[in-house]
């Protein structure tokens, strides 16, 4: 059995030793037609390579902050202040500002990319195209430590830095515009609801002044023009005291609930004021939603087209693709041949 089994594996050494040589026997055979077609396609790819456009790579790195507002309460946002870095959901939702039309249109706009781009104005499909170039020269990444790197290649290395860093300043201008499409109603909803409250106070203080030239007098005073009248010895001193006292009787009731109704919008007032001036530092405030890192300057050495690495892949894959076609146009002559 042992013997067996010894023979089978010198058998099978042979015939992969026999189809080895005759690997080696075509390719040899077949020597100069490998070297002319690699040879051209070593050619046909430097010519490419050094056709290509060079892109130059410019990069900015940015912080999301925590969080985006000056806080006028002790519970609200008590884990995050102006100064803390933002986490991974801060992070991702700064990429999708940065991935928004918002964004792309103005950069768009101010660089005019479309003519940059070579993009005709009365193409049908521009808008896909313009989309396709800017997503392609255009890349958001978040980094393992939770920052965003903004990176702008372009064949003009001074415009993609301009660019980069005209992106950073966009995070500003476009999450305050988002952010003031909410925070301008919610701040008139306050404002009306505060301007209402002091009318209403003002309403009741008007009453209250009023009953007062009457003579009307707080609860306390009321208790002293009793004490007045006992005490008076002057019979117009009493007729006076009299008078007053029959007044606050007729008017007291009225002019207490109007102390309530008072105190009560004061107290309402004041505990709104905290909600208002916080409606009103959102509504009214440019918050800066980043920390920048890095700003994007002019790159020196291009990114792209890594010629080199082009030429030796194309090379390489042409000389592959050769070997494999002649291989099987040798297979089909030995298969012609048995037929």
């Amino acid at each position: 059995m042992q013997l067996l089994i010894e023979s089978n594996m010198e058998e099978g050494s042979k015939v992969m030793q026999e189809q080895r040589m005759n690997l080696f026997v075509t390719l040899w055979a077949k020597r100069k037609i490998l070297i002319i077609v690699t040879s051209a396609g070593l050619v046909v790819s430097t010519v490419i390579a050094f056709l290509m456009t060079p892109l130059y790579r410019s990069t900015a790195i940015v912080f999301p902050a925590a969080t985006s507002t000056v806080s006028f309460s002790e519970q609200r946002n008590a884990k995050a202040s102006s100064m803390d870095f933002g986490e991974e959901e801060q992070a991702e939702q700064l990429i999708q500002i940065l991935q928004s039309s918002k964004v792309r249109d103005k950069v768009v706009q101010q660089f005019d990319l479309m003519k940059h781009y070579e993009i005709e104005a009365d193409d049908a499909n521009k808008h896909y195209k313009l989309v396709k170039e800017y997503n392609s020269h255009i890349l958001f990444v978040r980094t393992r430590y939770g920052s965003i790197q903004i990176d702008v290649l372009d064949r003009d290395p001074q415009l993609a830095a301009d660019m980069a860093n005209k992106i950073v300043d966009l995070i500003d201008t476009v999450k305050n515009e988002m952010v003031m499409e909410r925070t301008v109603p919610a701040f008139e909803i306050n404002k009306r609801k505060k301007e209402q409250l002091e009318r209403d106070k003002e309403a009741v203080l008007n009453q209250l002044d009023s009953l007062a030239a009457l003579g009307v007098v707080p609860l306390e005073g009321r208790a002293n023009l009793f004490q007045a009248y006992v005490e008076a010895k002057n019979p117009e001193d009493k007729a006076d005291f009299k008078r007053r006292i029959d007044i606050n009787l007729e008017f007291g009731a009225v002019f207490d609930g109007l102390e309530y109704v008072r105190n009560e919008k004061i107290m309402k007032l004041a505990d709104f004021a905290l909600s208002y001036e916080q409606a009103e530092s959102d509504a009214n405030t440019q918050f800066n939603h980043k920390f920048i890192v890095e700003r994007a300057v002019m790159a020196d050495k291009k990114d792209k087209p890594k010629r080199l690495i082009i030429m030796i892949l194309a090379t390489f894959g042409t000389f592959v693709f050769m070997v494999f076609a002649l291989l099987i146009q040798d297979k089909i002559r030995e298969i012609r041949k048995l037929a």
